[in-house]
């Protein structure tokens, strides 16, 4: 005879519930890092998540039918979509939240009727995670076969407003002094009346046949709403100052094609932003006092124990920057590895909480868009940030000649609390020496 715990058997129907429906999951913090109440989640939190501050929630239809642990609502945050689950099986009943609407968390969302039409009484609300912020809602479809869908309604735009006419320029009559005689200057004068028509006369008719487009309007949500925040605290928090430096990256870029030609790094991502990420991680060995944080509450400068280099990744849903944890203690071919993971989940959106967390310093390839410099914003809780510019043939002056080299532009910008005007030019050539000689200076290390 086989025995089963009340928690083995909980488990058990869990899995055969999530194998049978894909629509059924666990959710909640203390699953993913307790297990649940006497364990009965072991082995289920790979589909656990916890919504958490700064999401964008995507509520079922009204009307809708939804189970125990089925998902009621969906999230879309930086690093990939949570679901909220319904508490209890019934049918949607109430909407307390509109399309559009931004809410704190804690709010009631939606309310579902317990057992189904006939039932009697209510069953309890859902509402948005616990924590702190604000939660922008917006309307789905059915989340059940059958479920009565509720059209969206059309968003409209707004015409554009006409501007007001601007009055006509003042004509004032112009007297010449020059020395020619009055009778030599009218000679080249002709009346108002004998000029040709101005193409520009008729303009103001041809515009009023013209139709205008109206404007478009994009919510502000997800990626970029978290964006948007945290360069507005970053900006408006840290003083920046951003200095820049023309780099020989020659011997990089040789240094790139070589290991790409060796049997020995096949299969490994070789890119001169690897080297780039390298020299920044050296430079901010060389000079911690740069791999460093504020902190304004207790008074304090925090001076990170290990390097935990962020990766700016632009993706379909937006720029993300996770990080590299302990990046000071790899060596290359370990940090092409990472660099390459990092980039690779960052592009397909499966991030986690972790990687997006706990950075120390930032280096972004404005160069692969095609920009030769410019001044990155820091992220928050860092003091450093390293822009690497296009790589272009430039002419050099190379031991007294000129040579045509391969040239890229630096822009380091740092947090003037922490790093003042040296500190930031050691790191900032010291980067540069590395790119000049990536081999040289990882032999000196």
């Amino acid at each position: 005879m086989t025995t089963m715990t009340l928690g083995g058997a909980i488990n058990s129907g869990l899995a055969a519930a999530m194998a049978a429906d894909d629509r059924v999951m666990v959710v909640g913090e203390d699953v993913g890092v307790l297990g649940g109440v006497f364990r009965v989640t072991d082995g289920r939190t790979d589909t656990a998540r916890a919504c958490r501050d700064g999401t964008d929630c995507t509520l079922i239809t009204y009307g809708a039918s939804v189970a125990p642990a089925m998902a009621a609502a969906q999230a879309a945050e930086e690093d990939g979509y949570v679901e909220l689950p319904s508490p209890v099986a019934g049918v949607v009943e109430t909407l307390h939240a509109a399309e559009g609407d931004i809410v704190d968390v804690g709010t009631v969302i939606v309310s579902i009727r317990v057992g189904g039409p006939a039932a009697a009484r209510s069953g309890p609300p859902a509402t948005v995670a616990e924590g702190s912020g604000a939660t922008t809602v917006t309307s789905a479809g059915a989340a059940a076969e059958g479920a009565p869908a509720a059209a969206p309604e059309p968003a409209v735009s707004e015409p554009a407003e006409p501007e007001p006419a601007e009055p006509g320029p003042k004509v004032q009559t112009l007297v010449g002094t020059g020395p020619s005689a009055p009778v030599e200057r009218t000679r080249h004068l002709r009346p108002r009346s004998e000029l040709p028509a101005h193409p520009s006369r008729n303009a103001g008719a041809a515009r009023d046949q013209v139709p205008l487009v109206a404007d478009t309007r994009v919510p502000i949500r997800g990626v970029r709403r978290t964006t948007a925040q945290a360069m507005t605290q970053s900006a408006f928090t840290a003083p920046h100052v951003t200095e820049w430096l023309a780099v020989d990256v020659t011997a990089t870029t040789e240094l790139v094609a070589s290991l790409r030609a060796d049997p020995r790094w096949a299969g490994i991502r070789i890119n001169p932003m690897l080297f780039v990420a390298k020299a920044l991680v050296t430079a901010l060995e060389r000079f911690p006092d740069a791999n460093s944080r504020w902190d304004e509450r207790a008074g304090e400068i925090v001076r990170f124990g290990s390097v935990n280099l962020g990766i700016a990744v632009a993706s379909a849903r937006g720029l993300v920057v996770p990080n590299i944890k302990g990046a000071d203690s790899m060596g290359l071919r370990d940090l092409a590895d990472a660099v390459d993971r990092l980039v690779a989940t960052a592009r397909d959106g499966v991030l986690r909480p972790a990687d997006m967390s706990g950075g120390t310093a930032t280096v972004t390839n404005i160069g692969a868009l095609g920009v030769d410099a410019g001044t990155p914003i820091l992220n928050p809780g860092e003091a450093v940030i390293l822009a690497f510019g296009a790589i272009r043939p430039t002419p050099w002056v190379v031991d007294g000649r000129v040579e045509v080299r391969r040239v890229a532009q630096l822009a380091l910008s740092f947090d003037h609390r922490l790093v003042d005007g040296e500190l930031g030019s050691a790191v900032l050539t010291e980067v540069a020496r590395v790119l000049r000689d990536p081999v040289g200076a990882l032999i000196d290390r």
